[in-house]
């Protein structure tokens, strides 16, 4: 359940001093009973005076205060499923999740980096659809083709080099297990955005690359790190243990391999861009998407939670209806029913 307005909820602690004055209003009218003269003989001389109708009164007025109240704050409940046409392209992230994306040559690192980009790319996006795919020596899919961007800002902070067990850099596994994300049968463009640092690069991946352009898809790559390169930090707990080192205990330095992630562009007649200028790559990206060509299609999303205020509201002023005709007069039915000893 979702609340829309909860700052109303505050008028609650208004119902026990409604509730005050009433016992107060009650103690009153008995306390000038008495000084009046005998209970019983004030009783006798109003005979259809009722003591229970104050009390219904009280809870009737109550229970439609409780309905204004919540109707004030219009609680949501309920979703449901609803398909709505759009017009945009199906977009794929690959990401490089081997140890190398964590050097720090680029702050606050290459992985970091990589996530904040995808982010922002991922804000200025209309209605097209997006999927995420991470590799490192091998690749899984994260997140199948989607319209929800906040599941995927989720799961994109989720990412790291612990969700792969092989460590390298499969670019031919990432752009064969992105090509299966889209779906032949449609008309959708199709564009892979593929984020990495090149390096440790597997040799299918040229050949991936053009068996990607041949079912039609477009590959932009990113670059991370710089040529100079840098350590790979091990923390732990956020502090730096150690440096990653090699089969002959040196410690690795990694470098960006740009050439090969500019033939893979080439391959697909996608472009490269430098992954170190978030402001360049947004504008880059957003340069290619006006070149490609949109098509419509049916997207399945969540409907937003449906208003319950007016069921509220209706019970409030049905209460307050039927509270007209609760005259503070003694009623046949109830009499015989004898509540509050009134006979």
């Amino acid at each position: 359940m979702e609340l829309d307005e909860s700052k109303y909820l505050y008028l609650l602690f208004l119902l026990p001093v409604v509730v005050a004055l009433f016992l107060f209003n009650l103690y009153w009218k008995r306390k000038k009973q008495r000084e009046f003269g005998d209970l019983e003989l004030v009783k006798k001389l109003s005979p259809e005076s009722s003591t229970f109708k104050p009390v219904l009164k009280l809870v009737v007025m109550v229970l439609a205060f409780l309905g204004l109240i919540f109707g004030l704050v219009n609680p949501k409940i309920g979703t449901k499923m609803e398909t709505v046409k759009r017009e945009g392209i199906d977009i794929v992230f690959a990401m490089d999740v081997s140890k190398s994306m964590l050097a720090e040559d680029i702050a606050p690192s290459r992985l970091e980096k990589s996530k904040q980009i995808v982010s922002q790319i991922t804000n200025q996006l209309g209605n097209d659809r997006i999927g995420i795919v991470a590799y490192a020596g091998s690749a899984f899919p994260v997140l199948p083709i989607t319209s929800d961007y906040s599941v995927a800002k989720m799961f994109l902070q989720s990412m790291s080099p612990d969700m792969v067990s092989s460590q390298g850099t499969s670019l031919d596994e990432a752009i064969q297990l992105s090509g299966t994300y889209f779906d032949d049968k449609s008309k959708t463009s199709k564009l892979l955005i593929l984020i990495s640092d090149g390096e440790d690069h597997s040799e299918g991946a040229q050949v991936a690359a053009e068996e990607a352009n041949k079912q039609g898809m477009r590959i932009v790559t990113i670059g991370l790190g710089t040529e100079k390169g840098g350590t790979i930090p091990l923390k732990v707990n956020g502090k730096v243990q150690s440096y990653q080192r090699d089969n002959n205990d040196e410690v690795v330095v990694t470098k960006l391999n740009r050439a090969s992630l500019q033939a893979i562009a080439k391959a697909t007649k996608g472009g490269y861009v430098d992954g170190n200028n978030t402001k360049e790559v947004l504008e880059y990206i957003k340069n290619t998407l006006n070149t490609i060509q949109k098509t419509e299609f049916e997207a399945t999303q969540m409907a937003d939670f449906q208003s319950q205020f007016q069921w509220f509201l209706g019970i409030a002023f049905a209460l307050l209806f039927l509270d007209l005709f609760f005259l503070e007069r003694k009623t046949e039915w109830v009499k015989k029913l004898n509540l509050f000893n009134e006979k």
